[in-house]
């Protein structure tokens, strides 16, 4: 009786193959997509191990033995074989992670989820931050260095351009390494720069730190969309992800009040510190809290040597000096190629006349964010409005709330033009849900952003050029703010729904 129930309940529930497969519809995604992606949650296997048992109808005691009983068991509780042993733990120093590695993220219930997903979102708003907190100090380091406004803009200009390049790198390192390891070698390193910039004593010296700062506090913005991807499933990543990008948005709303108030007390220098304050502790926070996510088939080493590999690696047998140095120079080679080659290999997209148009869009759009950003400090700061710094820093506060207002509200506005579109073209599939298009979103948002975003560059201008009150200016930046994410919205949709 025994192996006959086993049996059966084998067979109703199908191989994990059978349990993970989707097909998804042509040309979109449907509305409850997701449902079966991934693992099932524990919730799930209890269902449906509920289910199997009923369909074997009733049971005598004498079949419901010890180690039917223990199957049943194990497939309800399988989570806790899902925790990774502290002592194969991945990722730099993993075995001091508080919150365990477990071999599926999805199986995290939904605080562990919430949590990691905050430290990344407060890690993710380093980078604009360390942008936003040099703003109000401009002019006065300016005076302290002995420069002029155009060369101390340098610092900034830099800062941001690290920030648009090396992503490159980091998001192909993390494959290789896992993203735990970045986190904590980035932002190791974004406290080395950060120090160096703040006791830097030549205009110099300060803008290659920035630069390297820079770059190094953008591994989030590669790395961070990754990790809550790893930890959510598809029909509830969206949520999650504008709770991720909260961490971006907030972290220029609060840094030019921060810089402005710093700077006026304590100097330029003391923004430096904070900066260099606030990746420490991200440092720690880190390591103690911060699991690996990745699957673990993107970090597994080989278990076999390609042919190629085998050509590289020197064997035990004796070898001339010119195959020596052809194997030690074909194996750089290989390492060059993997750290500069590769990871430069996305600009191949550019090819693409849709890709080209759509990020020289969101160039121009972000070029003219820095034009704005520098403008707001000498426009403010000179006849006939001389604003402190403090004030200065308030200053880029409109602008900031457009980008929260347009997160905010962003995402139910697409889902609307999306479930609209999609009704109107009749798009259903068998079980009769709507067949959801990301690039349905693009037509209205990219003729709104059009008009929107112009004409608050205009007025921001007109305004200043006139003197006007500072609450003229500063709801044109309030449109300039929301324009800005639409556009950036509409190019991350176009990019991310047809590469």
């Amino acid at each position: 009786m025994q192996p006959d129930l086993e049996k059966q309940d084998v067979e109703e529930k199908g191989s994990p193959q059978d349990v993970n497969g989707s097909i998804e519809p042509a040309g979109g995604f449907t509305e409850n997509d997701g449902d079966a992606e991934g693992v099932h949650s524990k919730e799930d296997a209890s269902i449906h191990t509920r289910t199997s048992v009923d369909r074997i109808g009733p049971v005598s005691e004498k079949s419901q033995s010890p180690s039917h009983a223990k199957t049943i068991d194990s497939s309800v509780h399988s989570s806790q074989s899902n925790v990774v042993p502290r002592s194969q733990r991945r990722g730099l120093l993993g075995r001091f992670t508080i919150i365990p590695e477990v071999e599926r993220p999805y199986e995290y219930d939904r605080k562990t989820k919430w949590t990691i997903t905050l430290l990344v979102a407060l890690a993710a708003a380093a980078g604009p931050m360390g942008s936003a907190i040099f703003y109000p100090a401009l002019p006065e380091l300016s005076k302290d260095l002995h420069t002029s406004s155009t060369i101390t803009n340098l610092t900034v200009a830099l800062y941001m351009l690290s920030m648009a390049i090396f992503p490159l790198w980091w998001s192909s390192f993390s494959e290789a390494f896992g993203r735990r390891t970045i986190y904590l070698v980035s932002f190791l390193l974004c406290v080395v720069f950060n120090i160096l910039s703040a006791i830097s004593t030549s205009i110099g010296m300060l803008t290659a730190m920035r630069a390297l700062s820079g770059g190094a506090s953008a591994s989030v913005q590669a790395v961070g969309a990754g990790s809550i991807a790893d930890l959510w499933e598809s029909k509830e990543r969206g949520k999650a992800m504008g709770f991720f990008y909260l961490g971006p948005l907030c972290g220029p709303l609060i840094a030019p009040i921060v810089g402005g108030a710093l700077a006026q007390k304590l100097g330029w220098r003391s923004t430096m510190w904070f900066l260099t304050i606030y990746a420490g502790v991200l440092v720690v926070t880190l390591t103690f809290c911060l699991p690996e996510t990745l699957h673990a088939k993107a970090v597994a080493l080989p278990t076999t040597v390609a042919a190629d590999d085998k050509e590289i690696r020197p064997q035990l047998s004796r070898v001339s000096t010119r195959q020596s140095v052809k194997m030690k120079t074909r194996a750089f080679a290989m390492v060059l190629k993997r750290g500069i080659i590769d990871p430069l290999s996305v600009l191949s997209y550019l090819r693409f006349p849709v890709v080209l148009l759509t990020v020289y869009v969101a160039s121009i759009t972000f070029g003219c964010l820095y034009v704005l950003n520098i403008s707001v400090q000498q426009a403010f700061s000179e006849s006939p409005y001389d604003y402190s710094i403090v004030i200065i820093g308030l200053l880029y506060i409109p602008t900031s709330l457009g980008y929260f207002t347009a997160s905010l509200l962003g995402g139910r506005w697409n889902d609307y033009i999306m479930h609209r579109e999609a009704r109107k073209a009749n798009r259903y599939d068998e079980n009769g849900k709507l067949i959801l298009r990301p690039e349905d979103r693009v037509g209205e948002n990219a003729w709104l952003a059009a008009v929107m975003y112009p004409g608050a560059l205009l007025w921001y201008g007109w305004s200043v050029d006139k003197g006007l009150p500072w609450i003229v200016p500063a709801i044109a930046n309030f449109f300039f703010g929301v324009g800005s994410m639409i556009i950036f919205g509409t190019a991350t949709t176009m990019l991310t729904g047809k590469i």
